[in-house]
């Protein structure tokens, strides 16, 4: 089976798709309580009086730089270090604070959001959220451009992902990690494994299923259950209100433990919670401190979600050419096929694959990696969402998730 490049046209096809697909807004919300105070939510706005400027860069005299991140997302050795990053202060000559920060995109960009309305600092000179956070951001003015001068390697970029609508030409945006939300099990709890997401429902796993607190993750693959390709633009608030009636369903009973960020992996290791929506890299990460393949990961037969983790510089940070010159140095191939070796997460890296062909051949043929055409079929990007649904959307998950 052929092995395919990042910028493989599989992945171009997937994401333009995500990419062209607007709905025209439906006027009347309905069902599951998606009404009055979903719609108040949607019309909040950032206040304040004006957009906030870019911090004086004083990268050529301050040679540090933080960097804040998801768990399990860069290579660490046995002593907790990122060779990595060691590598590139060597290289450099910047130091960089590594904070294992984010856990789930709305809580984090709660703990920011003030700062990044006022142009200051926020803690982290740089940070990877999902890219739909990372498009309403940009949308408030709230991440600085880029110099790609600083970038040379950003031709590395595969070209699929060069151009989404929300940065067209990545003018303040640059991918770290692409990746699956699937469904996992506990093989030894359940060595007959999982197919679907309606397995999850069973009644023999009452208590004992976490779900992603990651709303298109979650939401994704029960609308993908119930037939709707959330890829395209067919599909509008009815539908999503079904979905979430399912959810809603499963919290209230008690079907599911919980609706988590990376904590979920704590459940699993603990035996709390045997089957759930997860994301592909931490399962490998589980496996790993478990000393054997104890979890599963599939992408369920009505298919997966496909999302991508991307490098921003807010506003208030002032080493921004710093953070570029650290985005440039994991843009170099062997870097990152060292870094995917690591987190088992899609590189956005083209020449990643022949890197790690030759350095980490024991990935090379890692679906969850490197995967090939049958596999990213089954792998859909949630559609882009205008503001009211990103919002109306948003208020009935966190709502459900409240009650969980």
């Amino acid at each position: 089976m052929t092995r395919p490049t990042p910028q493989d046209p599989i992945i171009a096809d997937l994401v333009a798709m995500a990419r062209r697909a607007q709905l025209s807004r439906r006027r009347v919300l309905q069902g599951a309580g998606i009404g009055a105070g979903a719609l108040a939510l949607a019309a909040c706005t950032p206040g304040g009086a004006g957009a906030p400027q870019p911090a004086k860069d004083i990268s050529d005299t301050d040679k540090t730089l933080t960097w804040g991140n998801w768990p399990a997302y860069i290579d660490e050795d046995d002593d907790g270090n990122y060779p990595t990053l060691l590598a590139f202060d060597e290289q450099t000559g910047i130091k960089v604070e590594y904070k294992v920060e984010i856990d789930d995109n709305n809580t984090y960009y709660g703990t920011i959001k003030d700062q990044l309305a006022l142009g200051q600092a926020t803690g982290s000179d740089t940070f990877c959220l999902t890219e739909w956070m990372v498009a309403r951001l940009i949308r408030f003015g709230y991440v600085q451009d880029l110099d790609a001068a600083n970038i040379p390697n950003k031709k590395n970029l595969a070209p699929a992902l060069l151009n989404p609508d929300f940065d067209p030409g990545r003018a303040k945006s640059l991918p770290w990690q692409n990746g699956f939300a699937g469904i996992a099990w506990d093989t030894d709890a359940l060595p007959g494994g999982l197919e679907s997401v309606d397995d999850l429902w069973q009644p023999a796993l009452k208590g004992k299923v976490t779900v992603l607190s990651e709303m298109r993750d979650t939401m994704g693959l029960i609308l993908l259950s119930q037939g709707v390709d959330i890829s395209s633009s067919d599909w509008g608030t009815d539908e999503y209100a079904a979905a979430i009636e399912v959810l809603e369903k499963n919290v209230t009973s008690g079907q599911i433990l919980g609706i988590k960020g990376n904590e979920y992996l704590e459940d699993f290791n603990s035996g709390n919670a045997v089957a759930g929506i997860v994301w592909s890299g931490d399962i490998t990460a589980a496996n790993l401190e478990a000393g054997y393949e104890k979890f599963k990961f599939a992408l369920p037969d009505s298919g997966g979600t496909l999302w991508g983790d991307t490098f921003v510089v807010p506003m208030g940070s002032p080493r921004k050419k710093n953070a570029e010159t650290l985005m440039n140095y994991y843009y170099e191939p062997e870097v990152a096929a060292e870094v995917a070796a690591w987190v088992n997460y899609i590189t956005p890296v083209v020449g990643a694959a022949e890197a790690a062909q030759e350095l980490f051949p024991d990935i090379a043929d890692n679906q969850l990696i490197f995967p090939n055409e049958e596999t990213l079929s089954n792998a859909h990007i949630f559609r882009t969402l205008d503001s009211a649904d990103d919002q109306a959307f948003n208020a009935e998950f966190q709502r459900v998730k409240l009650g969980a």
